[in-house]
């Protein structure tokens, strides 16, 4: 049975401008509740952002429901997500494509994360630790890409692990202060003659760290 909660969020989704219904029915289908700490439980369908271990955060439902929705992920779609922090983005993009593969360079998040996923029996999804601005080269050419933290200019390396009229959405800019506010959710659509650009929204996004906290990744892969 859907979660009252759920069907409210969607219900603001909708009041936003959200209407795509795979979307919407992606993000009902996604106990939002399992992907915050017990403290927020309670503000778990509430459409703001809330903090998580490692000083990340999960997103605004919003910002997830547009990021996805200009996505465009289809059925057959391998999708590459950099961050996977709770897993929430993960999980709705699991519900919409064939293959989801996440990176997190916080082994905790991504232990978290995991569990969640089995917990969901979201069997699609394949997790690595390791540093976000390398991509997953082994994997690629992706059908999209997503980045879930902020980058003063999208890394060139990722955009070449996209197919031909791939996308990519990320957030990109300097981090926001008092003074300025500089962030902007973009889309870069690769084509045969090389890439086109859109800025789409304002956003607030923490930062994308290079390397590792905990050291050399294994490298390895897990697939839920």
């Amino acid at each position: 049975m859907t979660d009252t909660r759920a069907i409210s969020l969607i219900m603001a989704l909708r009041g936003q401008g959200i209407t795509d219904a795979r979307v919407l029915s992606a993000i009902e289908r996604t106990p939002r509740e399992l992907f915050v700490d017990k403290p927020f439980e309670s503000s778990a369908y509430d459409n703001n952002a809330l903090p998580i271990a490692c000083g990340q955060t999960i997103s605004q439902p919003y910002i997830v429901a547009y990021s996805t929705v200009e996505l465009d992920v289809q059925p057959n779609h391998r999708v590459l997500e950099i961050g996977t922090g709770s897993g929430y983005q993960a999980a709705v993009l699991a519900l919409l494509c064939r293959m989801v593969y996440t990176v997190e360079r916080h082994r905790p998040l991504m232990a978290q994360a995991e569990s969640r996923f089995r917990a969901l029996k979201l069997h699609n999804i394949v997790t690595r630790h390791g540093d976000g601005f390398a991509g997953w080269p082994e994997q690629a050419p992706f059908d999209r890409i997503l980045l879930t933290a902020a980058v003063p200019e999208v890394p060139p390396i990722l955009i070449e692990q996209l197919k031909p009229g791939g996308i990519l959405i990320a957030p990109e800019g300097k981090q926001p202060s008092l003074e300025s506010f500089s962030q902007y959710l973009v889309k870069i659509i690769r084509t045969e003659e090389g890439t086109s650009k859109q800025s789409l929204i304002p956003v607030v996004f923490v930062p994308m760290i290079p390397g590792l906290p905990q050291g050399k990744s294994d490298g390895s892969e897990r697939k839920i």
